[in-house]
């Protein structure tokens, strides 16, 4: 493809032999993102349908597909919906890079970052409630969930309660304004790697684009949608994400339930096989040449003849809070 690409993807090398992708296979990329996945698929010779549900990544990408002879497709919809959008057992392979894009950290308009002020926006589709909503309607109670168990902040109580106390002088509309209270909420120190606002920050984004939900809700349609030996590739950037994918992956690997919520059953059929090692990192060179990298952890599996099991949510364990999709105006519904 002749477009030039705007930045080198993490983990490619390793994304790619996992994919292994080949002429005449068909492969989904559900974090199109800049399309650095995408576009090294379809130079090895398979087809893509690439996903991604910020209208920005869909209109930056129109290059690569007129670049692509016909062999991308791209669809402005989150990666849950895969399976709305291609056929039962259709697909060679899967890949999700798991987070917020370069891109989006790179503008200050979309409120993803604090390094630059910008509006408290945070949202992926660039539609719903966003990060100000939550930060100036949810109450302490819910903001202390969300900070601490999305965020993983140990001091998220202090910071719930000094936003509930600022938001009553003024409403938070941008990043800069929450950044600084946080920072005075509990001022950095001189052995801080990173600064006072950064989980926070990661709690908000994770809950304003139902990240945790979505991520489940897509491996159940890759189990769908991948056909006999097809591959799923998942890279995560941090432990809310592996979690889930990890847990995912025993489940569909283990003949036994993995809810503790089901009662014991007779012996289930494997709808994954895990090839090789079960967990693979970023290599050294990599995380020297991009520290983003240094967190990122690649699980693969290939999908067995075995048909599709029901889409249990309970088998993740995810935390009880009153998610956007579940809200409506950024309130918590009754």
């Amino acid at each position: 493809m002749s477009a030039d690409a705007p930045h080198i993807p993490v983990m490619l090398a390793e994304v790619l032999a996992a994919l292994n992708p080949a002429h005449g296979e068909t492969m989904a990329d559900g974090t199109f993102g800049a399309g650095g996945y995408t576009r090294a698929i379809v130079d090895a010779g398979a087809d893509v349908v690439a996903f991604d549900r910020d209208p920005d990544a869909i209109a930056a990408g129109h290059a690569l597909v007129d670049a692509s002879d016909g062999r991308l497709r791209l669809v402005e919809a989150p990666f849950s919906t895969i399976a709305d959008h291609v056929e039962p057992a259709s697909l060679d392979g899967l890949v999700l890079d798991i987070g917020v894009s370069s891109m989006q950290l790179d503008q200050a308009g979309r409120g993803f970052s604090f390094r630059q002020d910008g509006p408290l926006d945070m949202r992926m589709a660039q539609s719903g409630p966003s990060a100000a909503d939550i930060v100036n309607n949810f109450g302490v109670k819910d903001l202390i969930r969300i900070i601490g168990i999305l965020g993983e902040e140990r001091n998220a109580p202090r910071i719930a309660h000094a936003i509930v106390r600022a938001r009553e002088e003024a409403p938070f509309e941008t990043t800069g304004q929450l950044a600084a209270l946080i920072e005075k909420a509990q001022p950095r120190k001189a052995k801080d790697t990173i600064h006072p606002a950064t989980r926070t920050f990661q709690g908000l984004r994770i809950f304003v684009n139902d990240e945790l939900r979505e991520l489940a809700r897509a491996l159940f349609a890759a189990e769908t949608c991948l056909k006999p030996g097809g591959r799923l590739v998942v890279v995560t950037f941090h432990s809310l994400e592996d979690r889930i994918v990890k847990r995912f992956i025993a489940d569909r690997t283990s003949q036994a339930s993995g809810s503790r919520h089901l009662p014991a059953a007779e012996p289930r059929a494997l709808t994954f096989e895990v090839r090789g090692k079960a967990m693979v990192g970023a290599s050294p060179a990599e995380i020297d040449a991009n520290p983003r990298a240094r967190s990122a952890k690649l699980r693969a599996a290939t999908r067995t003849e075995a048909p599709a099991r029901d889409a249990d949510m309970a088998i993740f364990g995810l935390p009880d809070l009153p998610w956007p999709g579940d809200c409506e105006q950024g309130k918590p519904t009754a």
